[in-house]
């Protein structure tokens, strides 16, 4: 891998995914979440709502919390925060609080992602990009709820 391809979006996003795949290995909802710091991962995290009885468990919430606790900041300015899935609205509040720079996120999600709301949710500094890698995130969610049946 040359290194422009190492500090790209769609590797993080790999990184992401393989959070993902480790929900999904746990029999939770599979959501992979990294922050990157200066192109270095300061958090990562993925689903662990079962597991926790937490309804508040995502992903998301466990990474800005590892990155938070690694910073010994509350704020995340100059972080990308990388998602597998669009977040909810519940962790879009959490991405507005700790003001993350930037949030990637692999698959749309039109059920339960925050831009059925609109992009307001987010903090105003905060710049958005999706559809990284998204077949890949769309595909693993959709193959975890196939075998749940």
């Amino acid at each position: 891998m040359q290194m422009a391809e190492l500090f790209s979006d769609a590797y993080f996003m790999e990184l992401a995914l393989r959070e993902a795949e480790k929900a999904a290995a746990e029999g939770e909802v599979p959501v992979g979440a990294i922050v990157v710091c200066n192109n270095k991962i300061i958090g990562k995290g993925h689903n662990l709502t079962e597991r926790l009885n937490d309804v508040t468990a995502h992903a998301e919430m466990q990474a800005i919390t590892a990155a938070a606790n690694y910073l010994g900041a509350k704020y995340l300015t100059d972080c990308t925060l990388y998602v597998s899935l669009e977040p909810c609205i519940m962790c879009a509040g959490a991405i507005y609080w700790s003001q993350v720079s930037r949030l990637v996120y692999g698959a749309s999600d039109a059920k339960r992602g925050f831009m059925r709301e609109g992009s307001h949710l987010l903090h105003p500094k905060t710049e958005v990009s999706s559809g990284i890698l998204a077949d890949k995130a769309s595909q693993l969610v959709k193959d975890f709820f196939k075998n749940l049946r």
